[in-house]
């Protein structure tokens, strides 16, 4: 089954939910979606599969969302995408794609729930949490 997912690897969420992916035997393709950024139609196909509203793949720490006035309720559906164009860094993620779904993977072991094989033995994020299988 193929696996996608749109990686930060900065972001320790990004790097735990890669290395549990990896961990159930998978070798995903890796987008690293701040060099790369999806197009305006696969980020709106991406919305759509993950059932989500736009706002919740905003990501407001380290990004400019303050000061582009993201919080403003007027600002539509389209609006927002236009920032995240814009400014890919305010795409949350990391985002999983699978044959079994779409989804932003906060926490990161929610991943697991998209991944066809199960994780064969505990994983240990990198703060220590484990993860049962």
């Amino acid at each position: 089954m193929p696996v996608t997912i749109y990686h930060n690897p900065k972001c320790g969420t990004s790097r735990n939910t890669l290395a549990l992916i990896q961990a159930t035997g998978e070798t995903p393709t890796v987008i690293e979606y701040l060099k790369t950024p999806p197009s305006r139609a696969e980020l709106v196909d991406l919305i759509a599969r993950m059932g989500i509203p736009v706002r919740d793949l905003l990501r407001r720490k380290g990004t400019p969302y303050d000061e582009l006035n993201l919080d403003n309720p007027d600002l539509d559906d389209d609006a927002l995408i236009d920032a995240m164009m814009d400014h890919p860094i305010l795409i949350n993620r990391p985002i999983v794609v699978t044959d079994l779904g779409v989804k932003l993977c906060r926490p990161s072991e929610t991943v697991l729930d998209i991944l066809a094989n199960p994780l064969p033995q505990a994983f240990h994020k990198e703060d220590g949490q484990r993860v049962n299988p």
